[in-house]
């Protein structure tokens, strides 16, 4: 059997990039998986297909997690497909550097709305659906929270946020079987880093340089982490922080 058969999954952000890889290796492992998409129809539905041509179960919920009515339709809709909610996997997220005399309002709210407030709306809402045997929520944050770079003041400030978040609800959670844990990635060549210009860049070369595994990582190296903290096997871990960045530092 495999280790997540009968469990439902749902997982923000995944209609590319390291979600849509969660989201696959999720199902690989038997879970039912949701596919969360804020404008990505066309990624998310692409993401199902792959899914359910593998033998797996999947459906696609479009969605903002920085907007409330939006997580209230998600979860409606999750319960609707699937009944409840055994895993949630808070991967919605946007990055964008700035250094401090650039900060505007405008970049701080897009940033911390997504990245903070849309973790704890989702949590929230799926958290009415766990059953009472419990679950697992997985919070994606990021190196940049132990390597503090240049210019990314308020992303690594909404990082950092998710690694506190992390274990205050450990604490709040616990009393309710539900083990929350950060998973927390280096550089991963994704289209989003592609596009954003990082792969191929100096930012780029550095990162590797400081890698003892020598490579940038990939998203099955984080999806293979998420569906072990997903499981069964990460029963006593909850409240924790992995890094998965090849020993970047």
């Amino acid at each position: 059997m495999s280790k997540l058969s009968n469990k439902v999954a749902v997982v923000t952000g995944a209609s590319k990039g390291i979600g849509a890889q969660i989201a696959k290796d999720l199902a690989a492992a038997g879970a039912s998986v949701v596919v969360n998409y804020a404008s990505s129809k066309t990624g998310a539905d692409k993401v199902v297909a792959e899914i359910v041509a593998a033998g797996g179960k999947a459906i696609a919920v479009q969605g903002s997690v920085a907007v409330a009515a939006d997580v209230t339709r998600i979860f409606a809709e999750t319960k609707a497909a699937y009944g409840r909610v055994d895993i949630l996997v808070n991967n919605a997220g946007v990055y964008e550097f700035s250094p401090l005399a650039n900060i505007t309002e405008e970049h701080y709210h897009r940033i911390f709305n997504t990245n903070v407030l849309g973790l704890l709306l989702t949590t929230q809402e799926a958290v009415k659906l766990f059953p009472a045997t419990g679950g697992s929520i997985i919070n994606i944050g990021s190196l940049v929270t132990t390597i503090t770079p240049a210019a990314s003041a308020v992303y690594t400030a909404t990082k950092g946020a998710v690694d506190a978040i992390t274990g205050v609800l450990a604490k709040e959670l616990g009393p309710q079987k539900i083990r929350v844990n950060a998973l927390n990635p280096g550089l991963v060549e994704t289209e989003g880093t592609h596009t954003a210009g990082f792969v191929g860049s100096d930012f780029h070369k550095e990162a590797v340089s400081r890698t003892p595994l020598g490579r940038t990582g990939q998203p099955s190296d984080i999806g293979a982490v998420a569906v072990f903290l997903a499981s069964d096997d990460a029963g006593w871990l909850t409240g924790e922080k992995i890094t998965a960045a090849g020993g970047a530092y």
